[in-house]
């Protein structure tokens, strides 16, 4: 897409409360939000501008910001989008089967599809396992600073499914102010969280060694020697004393490694015995509510530590979503509580084929009820 110069009666701003309206990025914790939108963009049409054509294929999600966009389908059937009452990604199924085109001045928020999910996903995630920490007492003193650390920004990288049994091997080290963590240009073999007190972090340059940043308390330094296995790109010293948590490269490696967990596909849902099972969609509710598989209970991954109760050990969960990432991180946490779940392998192909609504309901919904879906009111 060309670059669109700014009209200059045009004055939109993008920021957390805005963005929070959006679906789903209503779901995102600030923390995650706050760098998913700093890779955003923001772009602007003209009237009679086109944002894209039927039978289009772009990896973004695309949100209307402010302005009225002119929807045409292969049919030549017009629909008039307002700004500022559209939450929901503009038809953001690919290929696409409209054409776009600005029927007033238009703002456009531009965010990356694989980016927006993975911070999703990894931010609702988070947002569980808050829940299941808070609900352990024996777990009161640490929960200020382990949820430091799921919303800390390792976990913009890495997929926290597996944090759980990275906390036990994190080890506590207390430090003193003026002491070095890590070395610029050392081999790496841990990464640290900071659980008290402030450090420096300066890199020897061309010129000198330059300060880069300022670290508190919640922040994750010596990641990227792992991320990346290569030598350590600055140097990290302590400004007060303070308390750092270690993780071992083994343990950080742990958390790369992806969930493994039990699948079956759309072909063998017909064939699932209706007494002793049920579909589960974890997406949003508004995401839901326009369109769902039949017979499907809504329970967003964000709220599935609190609605798991509904669950009921001795049925079979079948966990789907739009991309496969939301519903691959429920199916293992569930799975983890001692649910017999799986997750829907190809729900990401319904929702990408052209038809894919004939196959979905919009006009009914359902809830749990002794742990199997049942129409709701």
């Amino acid at each position: 897409m060309e670059q669109i110069i700014k009209p200059p009666h045009l004055d939109v701003s993008i920021d957390l409360q805005q963005a929070k309206s959006l679906v789903p990025l209503k779901d995102m914790s600030p923390e995650h939000l706050d760098v998913l939108l700093q890779s955003a963009k923001a772009e602007y049409l003209y009237p009679g501008q086109v944002l894209f054509n039927r039978g289009s294929v772009d990896q973004c999600h695309l949100y209307l910001l402010y302005g009225d966009l002119l929807l045409e389908d292969a049919e030549g059937r017009e629909t008039l989008l307002k700004g500022r009452s559209e939450i929901m990604p503009l038809k953001h199924h690919k290929p696409r089967r409209f054409q776009a085109t600005a029927a007033t001045d238009c703002a456009i928020l531009r965010l990356r599809s694989e980016e927006l999910d993975k911070l999703l996903t990894w931010s609702q995630v988070a947002d569980y396992l808050h829940s299941v920490i808070a609900r352990d007492r024996d777990m009161d003193e640490d929960v200020q600073w382990m949820m430091q650390v799921l919303h800390s920004n390792l976990f913009y990288k890495v997929p926290p499914l597996n944090v759980e049994e990275i906390f036990s091997e994190m080890t506590a080290q207390v430090v003193d102010a003026g002491e070095v963590i890590i070395r610029q240009g050392e081999i790496g073999d841990k990464c640290f969280f900071i659980k008290e007190g402030r450090a420096e972090v300066t890199r020897q340059g061309a010129t000198g060694i330059e300060q880069v940043a300022l670290i508190e308390a919640g922040r994750c330094f010596g990641e990227d020697a792992l991320v990346n296995d290569a030598p350590r790109n600055a140097t990290v010293s302590m400004l007060t004393d303070g308390v750092l948590m270690s993780l071992p490269k083994q343990g950080f490696f742990r958390l790369l490694r992806s969930a493994q967990v039990p699948s079956t596909t759309l072909s063998h849902l017909q064939q699932r015995d209706l007494t002793s099972s049920s579909i589960v969609d974890v997406r949003s509710d508004e995401e839901y509510a326009l369109g769902h598989l039949p017979g499907a209970v809504n329970i967003p991954l964000h709220l599935l530590g609190i609605k798991s109760r509904l669950l009921r050990l001795g049925v079979d969960y079948i966990c789907y979503c739009d991309t496969g990432r939301r519903s691959t991180a429920a199916t293992h946490l569930l799975r983890e509580q001692g649910f017999n779940v799986k997750v829907l392998a190809d729900g990401s192909e319904l929702f990408n084929r052209a038809d894919f609504d004939r196959y979905l309901e919009t006009d009914k919904n359902y809830v749990l009820r002794d742990g199997l879906a049942v129409p709701g009111h």
